[in-house]
């Protein structure tokens, strides 16, 4: 029986090595031994008989971490941020299931469980919840794929919330494959459909709302999403629900399969594109709960972007986005593998760590970390990488930006840039492979005064594209090759100036 008040960490700590082989997961980048040197894994201790399975996280106004698990508890960590961690776990809400997303707000914490948005607090002030107060329940819900994903409070005080598919293929519950939104005094609002497997929902530095996609059926790989109002996000197993939206209409015509992406969005008006593709396995297999970094500086040199999860593979990626003519569009980059299990959730703490958690299911899905659960922290220890910060379009380019500068003689001959380029298959099959490729020429590669960024103008940009950039010759001022030399941005819109 777990004590309800504090439970001190014993020596006894459930952590397993985090990594081992599993060709059936595919290679990964292989950086992980360069990547301690700037980013260690730290390892929060859980106390043996906390069946913990994180789920979600959130930071509390008194510097505690919140913990929501998948069996439906809450737990408070007092001393997680400190070096080494000194955890004391607290027990504070039980009874709900699947706590995917936590967020606090007004004194109370707001959960986003299988099958309802709740605002639990506690009112007599003794550290346990006991009010439980439900916002909505008002989507379907009756088998274990139909997970909920919520996001943090929005400025308004919504909670956006991402339904997944019934058995991860069909929409047969109220609202499955939707987005929608909850207000601070419950009402749902649906926002858009076509969503399949969504695993976390959040906004970018602009305050954009957007979801994370999992690969399968119209999903050629993962895929960070845009949340528009209106809008249909690809999958049609939810256009069912459209009659109970008043005022929103259902697209005129159904994808075509064995299409692509831009052409059916030019018939489908309504179809949104994904804004950043994640190729699959070189980029994650299915990617999780996602933060923006919002520490400035604390966490290095990747402020206002957006650190991601990924379940089987145990890793973190970055992501970046910005908005073409109207459309919202970006790229990915390698951060940190060998990690302990499947992460589940990120949160930043105020110290500017990145907190990753999770667990496995070995009768489910595989993962690539063993540990049955864990909560583990990459913290920054100062010293820079030279890595690919960020990458934008322009029009008849890209201008890559560095972490440092590099060595301009090297980075203005055009042989040090290999860029394809290929999409995927719009199809109602799972997944697709890498189609269409082409390999645009490097017409000239203009190196900043400062050696910050490179101008790599192209002979032809290919829109609904992954642009997948390997940079291996790059080196820095000093010499020193690119820590991750691959990235991959996603083309929906070449800028029009």
């Amino acid at each position: 029986m777990v004590n309800l008040r504090y439970i001190l960490v014993s020596a006894l700590v459930v952590i397993a090595p985090s990594l081992r082989a599993a060709e059936d997961l595919g290679a990964m980048w292989g950086t992980a031994a360069e990547e301690a040197k700037y980013y260690p894994i730290v390892n929060i201790p859980i106390p043996v008989g906390v069946p913990m399975r994180p789920g979600s996280f959130e930071v509390l106004p008194d510097g505690r971490l919140a913990v929501g698990t998948r069996r439906g508890d809450i737990y408070f960590i007092k001393g997680a941020f400190d070096s080494p961690p000194k955890p004391e776990f607290h027990l504070f809400a039980s009874g709900q299931d699947e706590t995917f997303s936590l967020s606090w707000r007004d004194g109370a914490m707001t959960a986003t469980t299988w099958g309802e948005v709740s605002r639990i607090s506690d009112a007599d002030g003794d550290g346990i919840a006991d009010r439980y107060d439900t916002l909505t329940s008002n989507w379907g819900y009756a088998e274990g794929h139909e997970f909920a994903f919520g996001s943090k409070h929005d400025p308004d005080g919504n909670i956006w919330v991402a339904l997944g598919l019934s058995g991860s293929y069909e929409s047969h519950n109220l609202f499955r494959g939707w987005a929608v939104k909850v207000t601070p005094q419950g009402k749902m609002i649906p926002v858009c459909s076509g969503l399949r497997s969504p695993g976390g929902v959040g906004a970018n530095a602009e305050g954009a709302m957007f979801v994370i996609e999992s690969q399968g059926p119209w999903n050629g790989c993962c895929s960070l999403k845009h949340l528009k109002e209106g809008a249909f996000l690809g999958h049609p197993a939810s256009y069912n629900w459209y009659p109970f939206v008043p005022g929103m209409k259902a697209p005129e015509l159904e994808p075509k399969s064995d299409s692509r992406m831009g052409v059916e969005k030019k018939r489908v008006k309504e179809l949104a594109p994904p804004a950043v593709k994640f190729p699959y396995i070189k980029m994650g297999r299915s990617i999780s709960g996602f933060r923006l970094n919002k520490t400035d500086g604390k966490f290095g040199p990747f402020d206002n972007q957006i650190f991601l999860g990924d379940y089987s593979l145990s890793l973190i990626m970055r992501a970046t986005t910005e908005q073409i003519n109207g459309v919202w569009q970006g790229a990915c980059y390698p951060f940190r593998e060998g990690l302990a299990t499947g992460i589940m959730n990120v949160e930043f703490s105020p110290k500017g760590q990145l907190i990753a958690g999770g667990f496995t299911t070995s009768s489910q899905w595989p993962v690539r970390g063993t540990a049955p659960f864990a909560i583990q922290r990459i913290d920054w220890n100062g010293v820079v990488p030279f890595e690919i910060k960020e990458i934008n379009i322009r029009k008849d380019g890209f201008l890559v930006t560095f972490t440092k500068p590099v060595d301009k003689q090297v980075a203005a001959k055009t042989d040090a840039y290999n860029i394809t380029t290929y999409t995927h298959i719009y199809h109602g099959a799972y997944g697709s492979p890498e189609v269409d490729q082409t390999t645009p020429r490097v017409t000239q590669a203009v190196p900043s005064a400062d050696g910050l960024s490179v101008y790599v103008h192209l002979d032809k940009i290919t829109e609904d594209h992954i642009h997948d950039f390997d940079l291996a010759k790059v080196t820095s001022l000093d010499g020193q090759p690119l820590l991750h030399h691959k990235a991959y941005y996603t083309v929906n819109e070449v800028p029009k100036n």
